[in-house]
C-alpha cells in the first residue's frame, strides 16, 4: 500500500508530465491505493499545497540544489516539493518524518543513485536554517508572484482588475483553505436535520452566515459515503453559483433550460426554488457529463430536470422563445475558482485569448431560446471584466431587446444587473451573474 506523500507526489508529477488535473488524478489514485480516509485527507492536502505554493516552494529549492531544479527528474522535483511544502507550512508532521519519507520515495522511483543523497542533503540545510529568506525585489508584482505562486502575467491581469493592494488580498484568499458549501434539499430535509446528522457524523458544521439553507463543511473526507448524501439531502454548491441561481428568481412551474448545466448545480438549485414543479431542460455537450447530470438528479429526487446532450453554440430550432429563464453559464477562464483548482493558475495566458469570443457566441445563440418577457442569466467563475461585463456590453449593444435587471440577494443588497463576487470580500468563489430581460422586439 502507498502513502500520502506518494500519492501526492505522483499526483503533481502526473500533472507536469502529462498535464493532468489534480484533483481527478488523486482520487483515482486514491481509489486504486486504497488509503484510509487519515491518509487520503494528507496527500489532498499536500497535493493541493504545493500547487498553491510552487513557484514559492521552487524559489527556495532553487537556493538550496547546486543543478537548475529544469535538470532534475520529474518525480524527484516533485517528491522535494512535498517534503519543503511540510517542513515550511505544516507544523504537525516532525521534520524527520518529512525527510526520511522524501528519501525513501526517491530510492523507490528514482534509478539515479545519487539522488537519494542529494534529496536528503538539501533538506537537511533548509532545516539548519534559522529562518528562510524572502523574495524582496525592487518589482512588486514579482514578489506577489513569488509569494502567493501565481505567474507574473496573470498577478499583471488581476492587478488590473484590482489595483496592487486589493490584488494581494486575492493573491492570499486564492491560497486559503476554503470550507465545502453544502446546499440543503429543502423537498427533503431541514438545515438543522443536516446540521445535526452531519456534526453526529464527526464532521466540522457551521451555518453560512448570510445564506440561507447553506452549510460549510470541513473535515469530510469522502462525502459520497455519507448517507445523508447518498439520500439527496444536500448537494455541493458554492454560494456564489447559487445566488446566481436566485437572481433568476425562478418560480414554481416554469419552463427553465439551462445551456451549459454539467456538474448540474444550477438545475439542482433551480428545481429546489421550482418546488420540483415545472421543468427545466439540462445540457451539455458531453455524454458523460449528460450521466452526471442524470446521477445527481435521481439521487435529489428532482423529476423535473430533463438532461439533454446539446451544444451551446448550436441551435435548435424548436426551443425558439419557448423558455420562462435560460440559464448560460458559459466557458471560461476559470480564474475565480483558482482556491479550489490550484491548476489553474498556471493555464497559459494565451489560452485565455479567444474565450471572450465564445462566450459572446454562446450568449447569442441561446439568447434566442428566452421567450418575451423572459430572463436570460448569465454567469462565469472568472474575475475578468473582458470576460464578464465585455461580453455582456457587447451582447446589450447588438440585442436591444434586452436590458439588465436589478435584482436582490440577501445579506448583499440590491444589485444593477450584475455583479461580482470575490474570494477576498465575499468568502465565496469568484463569479459573475448577469440578469438580462427581453422585452418586446423592436419593429
Amino acid at each position: 500500500m502507498g502513502s500520502a506523500r506518494e500519492a501526492a507526489m505522483l499526483t503533481l508529477a502526473a500533472c507536469e508530465r502529462q498535464g493532468a488535473w489534480s484533483d481527478g488524478y488523486l482520487k483515482k489514485l486514491l481509489r486504486e491505493q486504497k488509503l484510509d480516509r487519515r491518509e487520503a485527507a494528507l496527500a489532498a492536502r499536500l497535493s493541493y499545497g504545493v500547487l498553491q505554493n510552487k513557484l514559492l516552494l521552487d524559489w527556495h529549492l532553487a537556493a538550496f540544489c547546486k543543478s537548475p531544479l529544469s535538470k532534475l527528474d520529474i518525480k524527484v522535483l516533485c517528491n522535494l516539493r512535498v517534503a519543503v511544502y511540510q517542513l515550511l507550512f505544516l507544523d504537525k508532521i516532525p521534520c524527520s518524518a518529512a525527510v526520511n519519507e522524501a528519501v525513501a520515495l526517491t530510492k523507490k522511483h528514482c534509478r539515479n543513485p545519487r539522488a537519494a543523497g542529494m534529496v536528503n542533503g538539501i533538506l537537511r540545510t533548509i532545516l539548519r536554517q534559522e529562518k528562510l529568506s524572502e523574495p524582496n525585489y525592487t518589482d512588486k508584482v514579482k514578489n506577489l508572484s513569488i509569494r502567493y505562486s501565481h505567474p507574473i502575467w496573470l498577478v499583471k491581469l488581476l492587478a488590473a482588475e484590482l489595483g496592487m493592494d486589493g490584488v494581494e488580498a486575492l493573491l492570499a484568499a486564492d491560497n486559503e483553505q476554503p470550507s465545502t458549501s453544502a446546499q440543503v434539499n429543502t423537498l427533503r430535509t431541514s438545515s438543522v436535520r443536516l446540521e445535526e446528522e452531519l456534526q453526529q457524523a464527526g464532521i466540522t458544521v457551521q451555518p453560512h452566515p448570510w445564506l440561507a439553507e447553506c452549510l460549510l463543511l470541513s473535515g469530510t473526507g469522502n462525502l459520497e459515503q455519507l448517507p445523508a448524501f447518498q439520500r439527496g439531502d444536500f448537494y455541493i454548491q458554492d454560494a456564489a453559483a447559487r445566488l446566481a441561481v436566485s437572481a433568476a428568481d425562478v418560480a414554481p412551474g416554469s419552463r427553465v433550460l439551462d445551456c451549459c448545466a454539467a456538474p448540474g448545480g444550477k438545475s439542482f438549485a433551480a428545481a429546489v426554488d421550482m418546488k420540483n414543479q415545472g421543468e427545466i431542460i439540462s445540457c451539455d455537450i458531453h455524454p458523460h457529463k449528460i450521466a452526471l447530470i442524470e446521477a445527481g438528479r435521481d439521487r435529489l429526487g428532482l423529476s423535473i430536470i430533463a438532461p439533454q446532450l446539446q451544444n451551446a453554440s448550436e441551435i435548435r430550432k424548436e426551443w425558439l422563445e419557448g423558455f420562462d429563464t435560460v440559464v448560460v453559464d458559459v466557458p471560461c477562464s476559470g480564474l475565480g475558482i483558482i482556491r479550489k483548482k490550484p491548476d489553474i493558475r498556471y493555464k497559459e495566458e494565451a489560452s485565455l485569448e479567444e474565450l471572450p469570443g465564445i462566450q459572446q457566441a454562446i450568449l447569442s445563440n441561446c439568447s434566442q431560446y428566452v421567450r418575451q418577457g423572459g430572463v436570460l442569466l448569465y454567469s462565469t467563475c472568472t474575475l475578468l471584466r473582458r470576460e464578464n461585463e465585455g461580453v455582456v456590453e457587447a451582447f446589450l449593444t447588438a440585442h436591444p431587446q434586452f436590458c439588465l435587471e436589478p435584482f436582490d440577494l440577501p445579506e448583499i443588497g440590491l444589485q444593477p444587473g450584475w455583479m461580482t463576487f470575490w474570494p477576498h470580500i465575499h468568502g465565496t468563489d469568484g463569479f459573475f451573474v448577469a440578469k438580462l430581460r427581453r422585452g418586446e422586439d423592436s419593429v
